[in-house]
C-alpha cells in the first residue's frame, strides 16, 4: 500500500504510472477520486457536527450542575458509592477448631476446606461442626 501511496502523492511518479491511460480513463479516475473526496468531506463535517453537539451538551450539563450547586467531586462520590457491593455476606454454617486452637469458618458453599475434608475422612460429620 505504501508504494501505491508514494506513486499517488508524487507528481512525476503518478504521471509515469498513468501515461498509458487514455483521457477517458483519466477522467473516470478523476470522477472516482472526486466522489471519494466528497464522501470524505461529508463524513468529516458530520463528525465535526457530532463533536460540536457533544460539547454543547456538556456545556449545558455543566451549567445545570452549577445551577444546582453540584461539582465534579459530587459525581465522582456517587460513582464510588455505586461501585461498593451492597450484598450481604453469607452466614457461617460450620466452625472447626483445629489441634492448634485455630478456628476455621465455612459457609458450606464452594469447595470444602482441607481441614474439614481431613476431619470428615477421620470419621467426623459436618453436623459435628454445625453452628446453630
Amino acid at each position: 500500500m505504501s508504494d501505491f501511496l508514494d506513486i499517488l502523492t508524487h507528481g512525476r511518479r503518478l504521471q509515469g504510472a498513468v501515461k498509458e491511460l487514455s483521457i477517458e480513463e483519466l477522467e473516470q479516475v478523476q470522477e472516482k477520486l472526486s466522489g471519494i473526496i466528497e464522501k470524505r468531506k461529508e463524513k468529516q463535517q458530520e463528525q465535526e457536527k457530532l463533536e460540536k453537539e457533544k460539547l454543547e451538551k456538556l456545556a449545558a450539563i455543566k451549567k445545570q450542575m452549577e445551577d444546582a450547586g453540584l461539582n465534579m467531586e459530587d459525581l465522582q462520590a456517587l460513582n464510588i458509592d455505586a461501585n461498593k457491593k451492597t450484598g450481604k455476606k453469607r452466614p457461617i454454617k460450620y466452625k472447626l477448631v483445629d489441634s492448634q486452637g485455630k478456628e476455621h469458618l465455612w459457609t458450606g458453599i464452594g469447595r470444602m476446606p482441607r481441614v474439614y475434608k481431613d476431619a470428615l475422612d477421620g470419621g467426623k460429620t459436618l453436623e459435628d461442626y454445625a453452628i446453630n
